[in-house]
């Protein structure tokens, strides 16, 4: 899958991420990055509202995911079982949203469960940078389902 071919993806499928000029800047196996200008995520305080921190961290962890099952023979359902964001600074310009590839045992274990159950379980971590620094910080369970399994 193209990093064009994601951002389109996303973008029909989760209108919300064209609504807060969410851009796939790059995807591949090892990490996704997304960026998303400040103006239409902004609040009150002249920062990134906390709802688009953490709908873009989110979009970026599921976006990898959406990638790597992109190479199964079969299709999956992916959709998040918890999360959890930190704010660490406030975002005060654009920002990136970064989800890197997790450590291979985890992605082994999560394979083998999906394969042999139907459905397959993995954590996957974000962070946010505005000018370099990390701003918030992301972690979600997310949970892929086969589509013959209830």
């Amino acid at each position: 899958m193209e990093t064009k071919a994601l951002q389109r993806y996303l973008h029909e499928h989760i209108p919300l991420t064209a609504a807060m000029g969410v851009n796939v800047e790059h995807a591949d196996e090892s990490r996704v990055v997304l960026s998303a200008p400040l103006a239409p995520n902004i609040n009150h305080r002249n920062t990134a509202f906390g709802g688009s921190i953490g709908a873009i961290a989110t979009v970026a962890a599921w976006a990898w995911l959406h990638w790597h099952a992109a190479r199964f023979p079969f299709s999956v359902r992916l959709v998040v079982r918890s999360s959890r964001v930190e704010f660490l600074l406030p975002i005060e310009g654009d920002f990136t949203a970064i989800c890197e590839r997790p450590p291979d045992d985890e992605i082994r274990g999560y394979e083998a469960s999906l394969l042999r159950r139907g459905k397959g379980r993995i954590e996957l971590h974000a962070r946010l940078e505005q000018g370099g620094q990390v701003c918030a910080t992301f972690t979600g369970t997310f949970v892929a389902i086969r589509p013959d399994e209830p």
